[in-house]
C-alpha cells in the first residue's frame, strides 16, 4: 500500500509539473550546490505540525533547490490552542512576528516555492514577516499550502498585497491537519469516559 509521503509526492510532482516555472524545467534529481552552481529556485516554508514540512523536503530535492525554514524569533508555544490564540491575536491586529533569521542572498533567486499552513483562515503572521523583509519583485511565487479543511480563506488576497511585484502562482494545496484532528479525537475518547463508556473497557460490574 502507498505511503503518504508516496501519495503526498505524486500530488506535488503532478502539480508542479503543470507550472511554467523560471529558470528551466524541473531536474528529476537534486544537484549538488557549489561555487560554479548555484540553484536560482529557493523553497521558503513556515511549518508547526510537519506537514509543510513534508512538502517542502520533497520540492527542495525534486528540484534542486534550497532550501529556508522560517522561524520565529520568539517561538510559539508548544500547547496548541495557546498557539492559535496568540495567531488570532496577530492576525486581528495586523501584527506580524519576527523572523530568527533572514534569507541573505534573496536577489538571486528567479523562483520562490513558498509554503505554509493556513492559520485563522489566512496566511500566518511568520510568513507575512517573510514577504515584508525579502524583496520578490519579478520573482515567480509558487505556494504550496496545507490546510484543516476549510480551504484557503483570504490568502491570496494577502500574499497579492504582500508580494504585488512578484508572479504569484498556486502550485499546491493540500488538506492536512493533524494537530486538530488529534485533539478532536482525544476529546472525543475523554468524553466518553466521562460518560463511564471507556472504549474497549471491560464494562461488567465488579463482585464484592
Amino acid at each position: 500500500m502507498p505511503s503518504t509521503t508516496d501519495s503526498v509526492r505524486r500530488s506535488v510532482m503532478a502539480a508542479m509539473a503543470a507550472l511554467p516555472l523560471a529558470g528551466g524545467a524541473a531536474s528529476a534529481a537534486p544537484q549538488a550546490l557549489n561555487k560554479q552552481h548555484r540553484s536560482k529556485k529557493l523553497v521558503a516554508y513556515f511549518s508547526r505540525s510537519g506537514n509543510t514540512r513534508v512538502v517542502a523536503g520533497l520540492i527542495h530535492r525534486a528540484l534542486g533547490a534550497d532550501l529556508f525554514e522560517m522561524l520565529p524569533a520568539r517561538p510559539y508555544p508548544d500547547d496548541y490552542l495557546e498557539t492559535v490564540e496568540q495567531a488570532r491575536q496577530e492576525r486581528d491586529s495586523g501584527r506580524e512576528r519576527a523572523l530568527a533569521s533572514k534569507v541573505s542572498d534573496i536577489a538571486r533567486y528567479e523562483t520562490v516555492f513558498l509554503g505554509f499552513p493556513i492559520w485563522g483562515e489566512t496566511v500566518p503572521p511568520v510568513v507575512r514577516t517573510f514577504l515584508s523583509v525579502h524583496d520578490l519583485s519579478g520573482k515567480v511565487l509558487v505556494t504550496f499550502i496545507t490546510h484543516g479543511g476549510y480551504g484557503l480563506g483570504n490568502s491570496r488576497a494577502v500574499l497579492a498585497r504582500a508580494a504585488p511585484k512578484s508572479q504569484l502562482r498556486q502550485g499546491f494545496t493540500m488538506e492536512a491537519d493533524q494537530e486538530r484532528a488529534t485533539m478532536n479525537q482525544v476529546n472525543a475518547w475523554l468524553q466518553s469516559a466521562e460518560r463511564g463508556a471507556w472504549p474497549g473497557a471491560d464494562h461488567q460490574p465488579t463482585r464484592r
